[in-house]
C-alpha cells in the first residue's frame, strides 16, 4: 500500500477539517505516515443514505491519502443481530462503488482479546461486577447537574470479581443477573463515565459464534478496542460519540498500562463530524425497522425508504449518492438537508444516461381520422440527447395513439400549449395533427379525441415553415405495452417527523406515498430488465422494479423532471 499517495479522485470529497487533520498528523509523521480508516456498522438493519455519506467519506479519504479503509461489522449483540444484515451491507458498499481492505472484519473476531483484557482491568482493580439490575443502575447514574451514587458491589475484591466474570461467561447466571462494569468516577460531569458498563450475559445464539460466549461487550468498550486491535490511524465518527471519545481513550490508557505487548500499537485519533439528516423521513434503524414490522412499508428496500437497498430499488445510482454525500460536505454541526437536493443529484445523473421512451401513465385514445386505416409505419426518435453515442431507435406509428389526459383541454386557456379544439401540436417524432372533435362517455368523461394530421410535417422534414408550439408524447395504441407504474410521494407529511414531542412519528404517515396505475408504454420496453433506468418523456426518470416480468411490466417512479414538491409546500 502506497502510504503518501495523495492523488485526488473523481469522486473525492471536497477539501474540509478531517484532511486538515489528517494533514497535519502525516506532516508530523505520526503513525509512520500511514493512514488506515474504518467504516464500522452494527448487523442489526439495513444502511441508510445517513451511512452512505459515512461510507463515501471514509473510503474517500482512503483513496485520497493512498491508504485503505476496513469494513467492520459492531456484532456485539446478537439478539438484534443478523446475516441478512451483514450481506446487504457488504452488498451496498459494493455497489456505492467501494471495496474493503482485506477481509471482512467483525467485532466477534475480537472478544477473546477483549475478555483477556477486561480481566486486565479487574486484576488492575478498574473493573467490577455489579449485583444490580439495569434499571438501579440507571438510577444510580444521578444526572448532568448532580454526581451519581456508587454500587454497594464496587469495592469488591479483585479475587471475588475474577470469578464472578469467570462464572458469567460459564453461563451460570441468568440474563441480567450480573454485568461487569468499569470503576472510573461517579461523579465525573461526563455520565459515560459514570462506571459505564462493560459486559453483559446474553443467553442467545451469536451469528458468526454460536452458543461460544454467553457475555459479550458493550459497544462502547468494544469499539475503540477494535479499532486499536486493527491499526486504525483515524476514527471518523458522528458528533454523538464525542463524548464517548474520553471513555474510549480511559479503556486505552488502562490497557496500555497493563498489556505491555500492546504500548507501542498505533493509537486510533477521534474525529468528529455532522451526522446527515434528511427532512420528511427518518433515519432511525429502530424507527425504520418498525415500519417494517408494521407492514406499512413492503421491506427494507421499498422505494419510498431512506436505506441504499430501497434507493437503488427506486432508480438512484451510484454516482448520484457519491455526487450528493459530496456537495453535503463535512460539518461540526448538525443540520437537516432538503431531500430535494438529493433529487436533483439523481436527476442529474439520469439525465447524462437514461434512454427517453415514450410512455403515457393518464392514457386517452387519440384517433387520427384522415390517416389510413391498417396503414402502420416505423418512426426514428433519440435515445437521449444529451449522449449521440447512444443513437436512435425505431417506434411504429399509426391511426390510433394514446396521448396524456392532462394534454387535453375542452377549453383551454390562452397559454395552454396543448391540444383543445381546433388546436395544433406535434405527436414528438412524428406528425403535427390538430383536434377536430372529441367524445364523451355517459358519465361526461371525454374517452376518445379526434384529429387530423398534415402529412408534410413529419418530424425531420425541412418543408415545413411554420412554427408548432405544442409538443406531445405518445404511444401507438396496437403495439402498447401495459405496465404497472409505481409513484411514489414522501413517505412522511411532516418535514420533522420523529422530532414532534408526545407524537408518534408514524401519526406524520402519508397515506397518498404510493399509487399504483396503469400506465400504455411503447413495445421497445418489453425485453427491459429490473433496475434499468429511463426517461418516460414529459413525465419523469422511471426504474424497472424487481418485480417485473416478461409477463408484467412493473417501474418505480425515481425521480420527477422537476422539482414539483416546493411548490406543494
Amino acid at each position: 500500500m502506497n502510504k503518501n499517495n495523495k492523488d485526488h479522485t473523481a469522486d473525492e470529497v471536497k477539501t474540509n477539517f478531517i484532511h486538515l487533520e489528517i494533514d497535519k498528523d502525516l506532516a508530523d509523521n505520526k503513525n509512520g505516515g500511514a493512514v488506515l480508516m474504518r467504516f464500522p456498522p452494527e448487523p442489526n438493519g439495513y444502511l441508510h443514505i445517513g451511512h452512505a455519506k459515512s461510507i463515501c467519506l471514509n473510503f474517500s479519504l482512503a483513496q485520497k491519502y493512498g491508504g485503505g479503509c476496513n469494513l467492520r461489522f459492531d456484532d456485539t449483540n446478537p439478539v438484534k443481530e443478523d446475516v441478512e444484515y451483514v450481506e446487504s451491507i457488504q452488498e451496498d458498499v459494493k455497489w456505492l462503488g467501494f471495496d474493503w481492505e482485506g477481509e471482512v472484519k467483525f467485532a466477534s473476531d475480537y472478544f477473546q482479546q477483549l475478555y483477556e483484557w477486561a480481566i486486565k482491568l479487574i486484576k488492575s482493580g478498574k473493573a467490577y461486577v455489579d449485583d444490580q439490575s439495569a434499571d438501579t443502575i440507571a438510577k444510580q447514574k444521578g444526572t448532568p447537574t448532580e454526581p451519581g451514587m456508587e454500587s454497594p458491589f464496587r469495592n469488591r475484591s479483585v479475587e471475588e470479581n475474577l470469578d464472578l466474570f469467570e462464572r458469567m461467561k460459564k453461563g451460570e447466571f441468568a440474563a441480567g443477573e450480573k454485568v461487569l462494569r468499569a470503576k472510573i468516577d461517579m461523579a465525573s460531569s461526563n455520565m459515560h463515565m459514570r462506571d459505564p458498563l462493560m459486559y453483559r450475559i446474553i443467553h442467545e445464539s451469536h451469528h458468526r459464534t454460536g452458543d461460544q460466549w454467553c457475555i459479550y461487550p458493550m459497544y462502547d468498550f468494544a469499539h475503540g478496542q477494535e479499532d486499536f486491535i486493527e491499526g486504525i490511524t483515524h476514527s471518523i465518527c458522528t458528533l454523538e460519540f464525542e463524548v464517548h471519545r474520553p471513555l474510549y481513550n480511559w479503556f486505552l490508557d488502562q490497557i496500555m498500562a497493563a498489556d505491555p505487548e500492546v504500548q507501542n500499537n498505533v493509537r486510533p485519533r477521534q474525529i468528529e463530524f455532522a451526522r446527515l439528516n434528511l427532512n420528511y423521513t427518518v433515519m432511525s434503524k429502530r424507527k425504520l425497522l418498525e415500519l417494517v414490522q408494521k407492514g406499512i412499508v413492503s421491506g427494507w428496500d421499498d422505494p419510498r425508504m431512506p436505506t441504499v437497498s430501497a434507493l437503488r430499488r427506486r432508480g438512484y445510482t451510484p454516482e448520484s449518492i457519491r455526487a450528493f454525500a459530496d456537495k453535503v460536505g463535512v460539518a461540526r454541526r448538525d443540520g437537516v438537508i432538503d431531500m430535494a437536493l438529493l433529487e436533483s443529484c439523481v436527476r442529474e445523473d439520469l439525465n447524462k444516461r437514461a434512454a427517453r421512451v415514450n410512455a403515457v401513465v393518464n392514457p386517452i385514445k387519440l384517433i387520427i381520422t384522415n390517416y389510413p386505416e391498417g396503414k402502420e409505419e416505423m418512426v426514428e426518435v433519440i435515445n437521449n440527447p444529451e449522449d449521440d453515442s447512444m443513437g436512435s431507435r425505431q417506434v411504429p406509428f399509426a391511426r390510433e395513439v394514446y396521448i396524456e389526459r392532462d394534454d387535453f383541454m375542452e377549453e383551454p386557456p390562452r397559454k395552454f400549449f396543448r391540444l383543445g379544439p381546433g388546436r395544433e401540436v406535434r405527436l414528438k417524432g412524428a406528425y403535427a395533427v390538430t383536434c377536430t372533435d372529441y367524445k364523451k362517455n355517459e358519465a361526461g368523461e371525454i374517452e376518445e379525441i379526434y384529429c387530423t394530421y398534415d402529412p408534410e410535417t413529419k418530424s425531420g422534414s425541412t418543408t415545413v415553415t411554420r412554427k408548432i408550439k405544442g409538443i406531445l408524447h405518445w404511444v401507438e395504441a396496437k403495439h402498447a405495452l401495459d405496465a404497472e407504474v409505481r409513484m411514489y410521494d414522501r413517505l412522511y407529511s411532516h418535514e420533522a417527523p420523529a422530532s414532534q414531542k408526545d407524537v408518534d412519528h408514524l401519526e406524520f404517515i402519508n397515506p397518498d406515498s404510493l399509487q399504483v396505475i396503469t400506465a400504455k408504454v411503447e413495445p421497445s420496453l418489453k425485453g427491459v430488465k429490473p433496475l434499468d433506468k429511463f426517461q418516460f418523456q414529459r413525465v419523469g426518470y422511471f426504474c424497472v422494479d424487481k418485480d417485473s416480468s416478461s409477463e408484467k411490466l412493473v417501474f418505480n417512479r425515481t425521480v420527477a423532471l422537476k422539482d414539483s414538491w416546493s411548490k406543494k409546500k
